[in-house]
């Protein structure tokens, strides 16, 4: 009966919140943490600085698919109907990836496993899928980095185990049917955790330079005029002398915020931009949850947020 009763409470909220803007707004961070067997954490804040942790640090939906069940590098967007679509990465070497909804952000649908790179028999993994909406085509894009053996072997290198990776896609306006899989980006280096936002009419792509010989490990800025490309060269190297991974940004008081997994350090980072040319290292003024490795922030109604903390346990 008690979940029954947040459940409904939940959709009233979001039918309230999908009416009308967001006038109250406070942030949510997805995350996991570990190997991201435990499952989905939330973080929230006021200000997109501090970050507290929520329901004492349980994980909140459990992974069920996948070959080896984990609910790593989770990645939360709501479309123009309210409701929340997760990707998540499900398996160190499976070749698809895992998908849910939610009307509440607590209440999950079954979830399912995407094959989407089962048709190529040499692809190693499907890490770190993401999902954007882009509003002109009223249609989803899932992304992701994937190594197909014997592909790029200009930039394959035996460090990081040979994988060398790029970013696919494919495209879906109701997560039942998708296109054919296609190469997203190939900026002639392995790249991985693509997250892609829009933006006064483009489409603005945080990435890793995933290169480990000479070492990279930092995030650049590419942009396109279309969600599925072309997109151009990296415009800027965004991140410091430290290794970071997990891009996710929001826009706050008109600077861009892109946070990102330390994961070296054990800690997470941020860095800031007015222009996303010029970029300000931020990290000794974000704080998180002690464990929080790398997911999504966003933008959430503040009864929202109420909804979730009362929930609880």
């Amino acid at each position: 009966m008690r979940n029954l009763l947040f459940s409904l409470v939940g959709l009233f909220l979001l039918a309230a919140c999908a009416q009308t803007p967001v006038e109250d707004p406070v942030y949510l961070f997805s995350y996991f943490k570990g190997n991201g067997d435990t499952g989905l954490h939330y973080a929230w804040s006021e200000d997109g600085y501090t970050w507290q942790e929520m329901n004492n640090g349980k994980p909140l939906l459990k992974p069920t698919v996948g070959k080896d069940k984990l609910m790593r590098d989770p990645c939360i967007i709501q479309g123009p109907d309210g409701t929340y679509h997760m990707v998540w990465t499900v398996s160190w070497t499976d070749r698809g990836l895992g998908y849910a909804s939610s009307k509440d952000l607590l209440n999950w649908s079954e979830q399912k496993f995407i094959p989407v790179m089962m048709h190529e028999d040499s692809a190693r993994n499907t890490w770190a899928p993401e999902i954007t909406y882009d509003a002109g085509s009223d249609e989803f894009m899932i992304y992701w980095a994937t190594t197909i053996s014997g592909q790029f072997p200009e930039t394959q290198v035996e460090a990081d185990a040979g994988y060398n990776h790029r970013m696919y896609y494919v495209t879906t306006k109701d997560f039942e049917t998708f296109s054919e899989t296609r190469l997203l980006y190939e900026p002639g280096f392995n790249v991985i955790d693509a997250t892609i936002i829009p933006h006064e009419g483009e489409f603005v792509m945080f990435l890793k330079d995933e290169t480990r010989t000479p070492p990279a490990k930092n995030l650049h800025v590419a942009t396109a005029k279309q969600l599925t490309g072309p997109y151009t060269a990296p415009l800027a190297q965004i991140t410091g002398n430290y290794w970071a991974e997990g891009p996710t940004a929001l826009l706050l008081n008109g600077e861009w915020v892109v946070y990102f997994d330390k994961y070296t350090e054990k800690k997470m980072g941020a860095v800031k931009s007015a222009d996303l040319l010029n970029w300000t290292d931020i990290s000794d003024q974000v704080n998180f949850p002690a464990g929080t490795r790398h997911g999504t922030a966003l933008k959430i109604d503040r009864k929202e947020l109420e909804f979730l903390q009362a929930s609880q346990d």
